[in-house]
């Protein structure tokens, strides 16, 4: 008898969840400060749309780029906790698309103000199947609220 290399194809429900867990990653990688294991998610060109928060324009960054940029923003904080809920996934062929809600909390002990500050809202991801991994090539996050210190990311990059 002999093995097949094909790779067996996944089951949509495994496919969903193949998709949610990539996502998910991304929050758990970035928290605990594995770059390596972040820039491994990200497609060669990422759109990344963080203007909800920090306003500007949407920008096509290499995972390079965005792990530097957020290993130097996070590498400020003491803690941070980013939560996935309520994920919703949509493939076509090899392609998804991936939503969710965030809690995204930041701890940094300070001499005035709060330690935390926290953001909530909504992000959107698309990815694509690359070698039989999925990869994210689109980052959309929308901050609809926040509370605690907003200074804390100032001080936290200062």
């Amino acid at each position: 008898m002999s093995e097949s290399l094909e790779p067996v194809a996944s089951s949509p429900a495994e496919t969903r969840i193949e998709v949610a867990e990539t996502c998910t990653r991304m929050a758990v990688h970035a928290d605990r400060r594995e770059w390596d294991l972040l820039r491994g998610l990200f497609a060669d060109k990422v759109l990344l749309d963080y203007t909800s928060l920090n306003g500007g324009e949407p920008v096509q960054l290499t995972p390079e780029q965005i792990v530097g940029a957020w290993a130097a923003t996070l590498s400020g904080y003491d803690a941070t906790q980013h939560l996935i809920a309520n994920q919703l996934v949509q493939v076509d062929g090899d392609r998804a698309v991936c939503t969710a809600s965030f809690q995204a909390t930041h701890r940094l002990a300070t001499a005035h103000g709060a330690p935390l500050w926290t953001l909530g809202g909504d992000y959107r991801w698309e990815l694509a199947r690359v070698g039989g991994r999925w990869l994210i090539d689109s980052v959309v996050m929308t901050a609809t609220w926040g509370d605690g210190n907003k200074d804390l990311p100032a001080q936290a990059a200062g």
